[in-house]
């Protein structure tokens, strides 16, 4: 099967090669947290030698209640973005829901994410690829691995190929994701080769039938999903994790506790080296 690599910077995603990890938190913090979490992500993936790029948002535009925290905002998010880039080097991912946003992320953000609910939005497309960006497609709940091949489509339309499609789970009937490992392979077919990443936070997500809140069982799922996602051979995992999980300003009960990144991506790391050995 064809395998397209991705440059981001000086880090190379591909099906084939080494996973690399997209880490960080759900929303931007304070700045105490923000600089504490980057830094801890930075520290362990250069002990394991993991090729690494931080994840948060400046603005969920996306939360379920409109009483739910939402980040600092386009400006205020852009300047920790900067602070981020200058103190530890660094490379970022966030998400944009607005077209004006996205040549304006483009200055300072190395990847921009598509969210799930706006991947078919043609506009946001356009604005999104003409920034000349590398691209994370997050594939929407509803739609299956096949599907995945017209929002590509799109992004090639505007002359950008430098896709990175990302799995977080599909609709299991009312308030449940399930992830279908065997859809993977059939992302990676349909895309010609494009790499592929697994979100093993929110396609563990749950909710009661009358809450706006994740549910936290599942976080010890986490590692499960990983090692399967890993096992079949991607390019890499998309985490997000807290030092105070239960009390994250966004879906803390599916955030793994910092301090168990060591342990999580050292056992990753030796199954994508014998996956990728064969």
């Amino acid at each position: 099967m064809k395998n397209i690599t991705v440059n981001i910077g000086n880090i190379k995603i591909s099906n084939k090669l080494p996973f690399v990890l997209f880490g960080g938190m759900n929303v931007l913090e304070k700045y105490d947290t923000i600089m504490q979490v980057c830094e801890y992500y930075v520290s362990i993936t250069q002990k394991l030698n993991i090729p690494y790029i931080f994840k948060a948002s400046f603005d969920k535009a996306n939360r379920t209640s409109i009483h739910s925290y939402r980040g600092p905002g386009l400006e205020s998010g852009l300047r920790l973005f900067q602070i981020l880039k200058k103190k530890f080097g660094v490379k970022l991912m966030t998400d944009v829901h607005e077209i004006n946003q996205a040549q304006i992320i483009s200055e300072v953000v190395d990847v921009i994410q598509l969210p799930a609910f706006l991947a078919r939005q043609t506009d946001l497309i356009k604005a999104i690829a003409q920034t000349g960006s590398v691209v994370n497609i997050k594939k929407p709940q509803y739609m299956s691995p096949e599907q995945v091949q017209y929002i590509v489509n799109k992004f090639h339309f505007f002359k950008n190929n430098k896709i990175i499609l990302c799995e977080r789970g599909t609709m299991f009937g009312y308030n449940d994701l399930i992830v279908d490992i065997l859809g993977l392979h059939k992302m990676q077919h349909v895309s010609k080769g494009c790499p592929i990443i697994v979100d093993v936070t929110h396609a563990l997500q749950t909710r009661q039938p009358y809450s706006a809140v994740s549910e936290g069982k599942n976080r010890l799922q986490i590692f499960d999903l990983a090692k399967a996602s890993i096992a079949v051979g991607i390019a890499g995992l998309f985490i997000e994790a807290h030092p105070d999980p239960d009390n994250a300003k966004c879906d803390g009960p599916i955030a793994l506790p910092l301090y168990q990144l060591p342990c999580f991506l050292n056992k990753i790391k030796l199954l994508d080296t014998l996956v990728k050995s064969f």
